[in-house]
């Protein structure tokens, strides 16, 4: 029997600008959230100081054990923590390669279950996450949130309402250091504002959301995986309020205004993509939040 377990959520960049770069890596301004797709994360106390983690589901099982988040982060956790390891498995409902931060979300869900067996303060597991992956931070908490920096800056935004979308999920998946490159290559001059859709989400303003999805990375995307560009085409030809490639690919989302425009189209879809309606979460209040940045440390206020 299981002693610890959790649920781990994707995420969906709703706008990712690029900004710049520092040390070799690649500065964002992201607006995010959490849907209700997850990885679910069981973990038991071992007596020594090892961790084994099982994967089940989407293909996770071929994942080398050295390139694996999740092996990667119980095993900073025991070092930075001094405590003992861990057996842990996870079953994966996150597309792997899809831009959904399905390894990032391991990550994260390793180090809150590790973190609830040993009696961990939430608080500190924030600096050992940013170490594990840009997205890995946000993700010990989840909801919607700016992201800056390489993604280790988290300005956490509240939204009165939730948000339905449609994703459509090519098999195939992007490399991000190539997508990355590629942007590089032929940097795309348009921005998203930031600013304007973090604002737009705290005040429920659905059409002020939609009006700023954008993502920097979506044109080489395209142009690495046919599949994207055709998943985009396939988007947008049921006239959403906005679609857009998530992270680096390969997953797209188109917005709607309602779960039942969301169902009519998944309905209506005659592709060969798998189709799956999802909705944004916020995430549970917390007395001492630990993702929260502290005054002067927010995203920048414009692009």
């Amino acid at each position: 029997m299981f002693g610890v377990k959790i649920k781990s959520h994707a995420k969906v960049n709703l706008s990712l600008n690029i900004t710049g770069e520092r040390g070799g890596y690649h500065l964002l301004d992201s607006v995010v959230c959490s849907v209700n797709v997850w990885d679910t994360v069981c973990a038991k106390a071992r007596r020594d100081r090892l961790v084994n983690v099982y994967m089940h589901g989407r293909g996770s099982e071929a994942i080398p054990p050295g390139r694996n988040n999740a092996v990667l982060a119980g095993e900073a956790f025991v070092s930075a923590f001094s405590t003992r390891g861990a057996d842990i498995e996870i079953y994966k409902d996150i597309p792997m390669g899809a831009g959904l931060g399905g390894s990032s979300a391991d990550a994260a869900g390793v180090l809150r279950a590790m973190a609830r067996l040993y009696g961990v303060p939430a608080e500190r597991l924030k600096p050992l996450a940013d170490s594990l992956g840009s997205d890995t931070g946000y993700l010990l908490g989840g909801g919607f949130a700016r992201l800056s920096g390489r993604g280790e800056r988290v300005e956490p935004l509240a939204s009165p309402r939730g948000y339905d979308m449609l994703l459509f999920l090519p098999p195939t998946p992007v490399s991000t250091a190539a997508c990355y490159r590629r942007y590089d290559d032929a940097p795309d001059p348009l921005r998203a504002d930031s600013a304007r859709l973090a604002a737009a989400l705290e005040r429920g303003d659905f059409a002020g959301v939609a009006a700023n999805v954008y993502n920097a990375l979506q044109s080489p995307a395209c142009a690495l995986n046919a599949d994207v560009a055709k998943a985009l085409e396939e988007a947008a030809s049921f006239s959403p309020a906005a679609c857009a490639v998530t992270g680096s690919g390969s997953a797209v989302f188109a917005l709607f205004e309602s779960e039942e425009l969301c169902r009519w189209a998944k309905s209506r879809y005659r592709g060969s993509f798998a189709v799956r309606v999802v909705r944004t979460l916020a995430p549970p209040r917390r007395l001492h939040n630990p993702f929260v940045l502290r005054p002067g440390e927010g995203a920048p206020r414009g692009d």
